[in-house]
This record gives structure tokens, C-alpha cells and sequence, in this order.
């Protein structure tokens, strides 16, 4: 059976999670118990399938234990990032409906000033200690039996866009009703049967688990009866370390890390064995050509890509074999089929750019959100993530960028992610973003804010020479008018680019002068 009640019965002793920087694990018995626990808290509580918790934990075992008390009670469970305000966790718990809230004592601050803004109905909890208000979990999940509760049935995650363009929305996946051991037959097609995952595996997560692909990646490998490695933060040396100590065999990334690692020095780079490595999957944005080959030529060929959202609309997927033969690709259809869309909605062929599509995939929708639904779908039924790219020949995707971030200069239509894609491959650049900032003439012109290696180099010429660089690798077009540089860019932990707020800010200082 898919699920880690059928382990902590074969192999009890077993680690089914491991925290990396203090190297404690938790057992697939000790999971067992307090999953069992939590899961009768939630029915003491009067809480039936279908109902909704929240909870706002940094990467802790804590995290995952509730996760799966929730998973076996039917549940949704809607985690929340750390990063986000007060009222605007406090809008996600509200929004959700959440009957429980559970934060950590980490984020007891934010926790408190939330309690306020919850409404009645919602009963408060912390773990790992407690403050006014908020019931001790642990404590109470304590005094609760270890027995399974006597109607399991599948639990989902509800969980919410990153609001990279927007107020996030939660995606509400249909409830099924299935046995425990049923697991989403995409995410065990691609981490099991494509990638290899198993009982043996060491799967090493370096993301903050309130993400989808995390937190649906370290439970599947519980489910799987495998190991998993919780990284409370993503370190790139640090990373090398455990999967040499662990031995580590699988792991899931996204491209902002592929580049931290690789500007780690040459010596600390190839000082770490990785070895061990099978598969390393990779997704939530498009990875430039140059950083992607690097990192097959480090590792092998044994990065798998695949393009989704926490939607779950379609999916994409390429292995190295297919994106060295098509380099570039985000992948084939693995799951509905990808129609490109001119803006009249009309199919265009291969070769062609426009708005990205899948027909035949499953329906999604957005929690509380009749007007974004219906936006995300066209009349045919084909549903969109908001991404522009092209089909090859042979059917294979290609992202050019989200449509919000299409720049129109001049009447041209330029695609920031392609300039992007020159400009983080100069040694200098640690990171980049490219939008368009208004101009008179040309309605918009290309601006680009980059976060050099060394701060101390941000000055003129090196914009001129990172302006060079770029005109020699595209038309002129393309390239930036001007390049300002920012200790930092704004971006979410599992490494979006949250482009609105340099867009807002550059917009903002337009209007002003």
C-alpha cells in the first residue's frame, strides 16, 4: 500500500523524514503515532472529511505529522507561507474556511496578530511552545489514541498561487474519496516509474514544504516507504554536503538553485560526490539552455523537467535524452494535450508563439473565485496557467515567458525571459530580471535590474559591459535601454520571480516624474 501506515507496520524503525541541520529523524512508527493522533484531534474537534485546516510552520517534522493526520481524516490542508504578512495569512485562513489554524511558535508574532483577524469559529494552535490564545498541539494531540480513526479516507492539499501577479487563490482539487493508499497517479508516474523512486531511495527536499512540488514530492516519498531529507532552507554548498553524506539518490529543484550551484566556486563545487544522484527533477520556471547543459554535464543526464501548475491542468515532461534532442523544452504532453492560441483564440501551428493551453486535462478551480475559473478557460473547456511559448514539430513545449510579462515596444512584442536567459549566464550576474518600464515613443522600453556576484561592482561600467554582452547574443530589440542593479531581487523561496513588484515600483517613480 502507497502510504506510510503500511511502512511503519513493515519497517518501523525506519527514518521516513530526517531534518538536516540537526540530523534528528522521525521514525515511520513515530509518524504513524502522531499522524493517528492529530487524526483524532481533528475528529474530537467535530471536524469531517471535507472540511479545511490551515497551518503556518516553517520545515519541521511538526509540519509533515499534521500533514498526514490531515491526509487520513479527508481533510483539505492548506499550508501557508512564513514570508507573508499577517493579514495576508489571515485572509488565506479565512479564505480556505479553515476550522483549525496551527502555527509555530517560530512565527508567534505573526500568529498573534493574525488571531484578530480570523473570525469566530476557527480554533487556534501552536507547535513547538504556545502563546495566549493558541492550545498547545502537541499537548493536546497527546492525550488523543494512536489508533487509526475509524472512517479514513483521502485527505487533499488546497494550497495557494504564490500571487507572483496578484492576490493568491487557492486551487481546489476535487475530493475523491479513495482509500489512504490512493495517491495522485501523475505525481507516482513521474517520481516512481519515470524517476525511479522507491522504499530504498534517499530523496533530499531543499524547498520550503508550503509549496506544491515539495510538499506533494516529501510525501510521496513517505508514501513510497523511502527516506526523506528536510532542508530547513536551501544553502547550495550545504546541499552538495548531504547528498554526499546521505547518499542521497533523489531530489527535486528549480532553476534559480541549479544557478546558485553553479556559481559556487570550482573547488567547492567538485570537492562534494554526487554520485549517488538518479534523478533530479526540476520544474516551476523555465530554465535557461546554458544553466541546464552545465548542470548535465556536472551531474549526467539524469535531470527530468516537467511543466505544471499547482493547478494540475497538464503536464509536461522531458528527460535528458529528449531535452538534449530538444534543447531548450520544457517537455511533451504527459498529461492533456497542449494547444498553442493566437489572441483570437484560434490553434496555431507549430513554430508559432502564443498563449499555452490544455485540452483534456482535469478541471480545476478557484476557491472562491467564479471570475478567475472562467478566465483560466476558453469555449472550448482548454484551461491556461497564463504562460506563452511554441510546439516543435515532433510536439515538444517551449516557454517564452507568462503573458503578463510580454513587453510591446514600438509594436513589437518582446519576451523578458529570453533576454533573462543571456544575461544570468554572465559571470558577473547573480540574478535578473527584465520587464518593460513606460516610454513615450515606444510605449514600453526593455529595463533590466540585476544582482551582481559582487555588490561592489554595481556601477557604470558594468552596466556597459553586461549591456554589450547582451547586444552580442540578441537583436537589439531585445537588449535592455538601461541596467540598474539591486543588492537583491524580490523572489519567492522556491525561486519565482515576483516581477509585479519591480514593475509596480518603476511605474510608481514614471508617474512621480
Amino acid at each position: 500500500m502507497l502510504h506510510p501506515s503500511f511502512h511503519a507496520a513493515q519497517t518501523p524503525d525506519k527514518p521516513a523524514y530526517v531534518m538536516a541541520k540537526t540530523g534528528e529523524s522521525l521514525s515511520y512508527a513515530a509518524l504513524e503515532q502522531r499522524a493517528n493522533q492529530g487524526a483524532q484531534l481533528f475528529r474530537s474537534l467535530g471536524l469531517k472529511p471535507q472540511d479545511h485546516i490551515a497551518l503556518l510552520i516553517e520545515n519541521s517534522f511538526a509540519f509533515l505529522e499534521i500533514c498526514w493526520a490531515a491526509q487520513r481524516s479527508g481533510l483539505y490542508f492548506t499550508a501557508i507561507s512564513t514570508h507573508l504578512t499577517a493579514s495576508e495569512a489571515a485572509y488565506i485562513v479565512r479564505d480556505c474556511g479553515a476550522r483549525v489554524f496551527i502555527a509555530s511558535a517560530a512565527l508567534a508574532d505573526t500568529a498573534a496578530a493574525m488571531a484578530p483577524l480570523l473570525g469566530t469559529g476557527v480554533s487556534c494552535f501552536m507547535v513547538h511552545g504556545t502563546k495566549p490564545g493558541f492550545a498547545a498541539w502537541e499537548a493536546a494531540a497527546a492525550q488523543q489514541p494512536a489508533s487509526p480513526i475509524a472512517d479514513q479516507v483521502v485527505g487533499l492539499d488546497m494550497l495557494y498561487s504564490s500571487g507572483t501577479t496578484g492576490r493568491p487563490k487557492g486551487v481546489k482539487p476535487a475530493f475523491t474519496g479513495q482509500a489512504i493508499g490512493w495517491v495522485n497517479p501523475f505525481m507516482y508516474h513521474l517520481i516512481h516509474t519515470l524517476c525511479g523512486m522507491q522504499a530504498d531511495s534517499i530523496y533530499l527536499s531543499p524547498a520550503p514544504l508550503y509549496h506544491a512540488a515539495p510538499l506533494r514530492f516529501s510525501m510521496m516519498a513517505a508514501a513510497l516507504g523511502a527516506t526523506a531529507i528536510i532542508m530547513e532552507k536551501f544553502e547550495p554548498e550545504f546541499f552538495l554536503r548531504l547528498v554526499q553524506q546521505y547518499r542521497v539518490t533523489h531530489t527535486q529543484l528549480v532553476p534559480t538553485m541549479f544557478v546558485r550551484l553553479l556559481k559556487l566556486p570550482e573547488a567547492d563545487r567538485r570537492r562534494h560526490d554526487v554520485a549517488s544522484l538518479r534523478a533530479a527533477i526540476h520544474a516551476a520556471a523555465p530554465c535557461p539552455v546554458e544553466i541546464k547543459q552545465q548542470m548535465i554535464d556536472w551531474w549526467g543526464p539524469i535531470l527530468t523537467e516537467y511543466y505544471a501548475g499547482t493547478e494540475a491542468n497538464g503536464v509536461t515532461l522531458a528527460n535528458s535524452a529528449e531535452w538534449l534532442a530538444h534543447r531548450g523544452t520544457v517537455g511533451k504532453a504527459a498529461v492533456g494535450e497542449v494547444k498553442i492560441l493566437d489572441e483570437a483564440g484560434a490553434e496555431l501551428p507549430p513554430g508559432r508563439i502564443g498563449a499555452v493551453y490544455f485540452a483534456g486535462g482535469p478541471a480545476f478551480s478557484y476557491h472562491n473565485d467564479a471570475e478567475k475559473t472562467h478566465s483560466a478557460y476558453n469555449d472550448k473547456g482548454w484551461s491556461t496557467l497564463g504562460d506563452v511559448g511554441y510546439l516543435d514539430a515532433d510536439g515538444y513545449l517551449y516557454l517564452t515567458d507568462r503573458q503578463s510579462y510580454m513587453i510591446i515596444s514600438g509594436g513589437v512584442n518582446i519576451y523578458p525571459q529570453e533576454t533573462e536567459n543571456v544575461l544570468i549566464n554572465h559571470p558577473a550576474v547573480a540574478d535578473v530580471a527584465v520587464f518593460g518600464i513606460p516610454d513615450a515613443e515606444m510605449g514600453e522600453q526593455v529595463k533590466a535590474v540585476v544582482q551582481l556576484q559582487d555588490p561592489t561592482q554595481a556601477n557604470a561600467e558594468t552596466a556597459r559591459l553586461l549591456l554589450a554582452y547582451c547586444r552580442q547574443q540578441l537583436s537589439a530589440v531585445k537588449c535592455p535601454r538601461s541596467i540598474d542593479f539591486a543588492p537583491t531581487l524580490p523572489r519567492t523561496p522556491t525561486g519565482k520571480l515576483v516581477k509585479r513588484l519591480l514593475v509596480e515600483q518603476y511605474r510608481q517613480a514614471a508617474t512621480v516624474g
